[in-house]
């Protein structure tokens, strides 16, 4: 049962995620129903959106030559390159319809500085450019976050990572969540977050 300091995080569950959009995750859809009835259970509602300008720098599409899901070396690290997906403004940056987004306490768009990428929804992706969440969590006396979306294998991951070294008791629903699963993107996620104290429930 939620109690007061407990806090439900949707992740990117946005058309270009869903099956027919851009970078569609596998059944993305499907999980709909079961979120949709967790956001009446839980007194904070957060909602995260991929909000990406046209000349973001994950996008294979702004690098010649460079091929979807290819990986190349940007100043903060290492960086897969995306087919274009979730470009401010347009449909498939939208949420998918059937999500109630009414219910939201909070939306908080990520990605939108065109040079750094944003998986986690606490942190670009330099691990230092803080989005602001965590103090809104903080400030709203929430200690335990639940976590759904998509895709788990990244965006979903990387925050749980992230909320846990921030000193949240964290739990990700599996069976609220689709992966990618990108050359074992999805093992090396599950084993990363029970290493940082991630409770995985199925």
């Amino acid at each position: 049962m939620a109690e007061p300091r407990d806090a439900l995080i949707v992740i990117d569950i946005q058309n270009d995620f869903c099956p027919g959009g851009a970078l569609a995750v596998a059944g993305g859809d499907e999980i709909l129903p079961q979120v949709n009835a967790m956001m009446g259970q839980f007194p904070v509602r957060v909602l995260t959106q991929d909000w990406h300008p046209e000349n973001h720098s994950s996008f294979a599409a702004n690098h010649q030559g460079a091929e979807p899901f290819s990986e190349i070396d940007l100043p903060y690290g290492k960086q897969t390159l995306w087919p274009v997906h979730c470009v401010q403004g347009s449909e498939g940056a939208d949420f998918h319809p059937g999500l109630d987004v009414e219910r939201a306490d909070l939306i908080l768009r990520k990605g939108f500085r065109a040079q750094i990428d944003s998986y986690s929804a606490f942190f670009e992706n330099d691990h230092e450019t803080q989005t602001g969440l965590a103090g809104y969590l903080r400030d709203r006396g929430v200690e335990r976050l639940s976590f759904v979306g998509l895709a788990l294998d990244y965006c979903v991951a990387w925050s749980a990572l992230d909320a846990a070294k921030l000193g949240f008791e964290v739990r990700v629903l599996e069976s609220a969540c689709r992966a990618i699963d990108l050359n074992g993107s999805l093992d090396a996620a599950r084993v990363a977050m029970r290493a940082a104290g991630v409770t995985l429930e199925a």
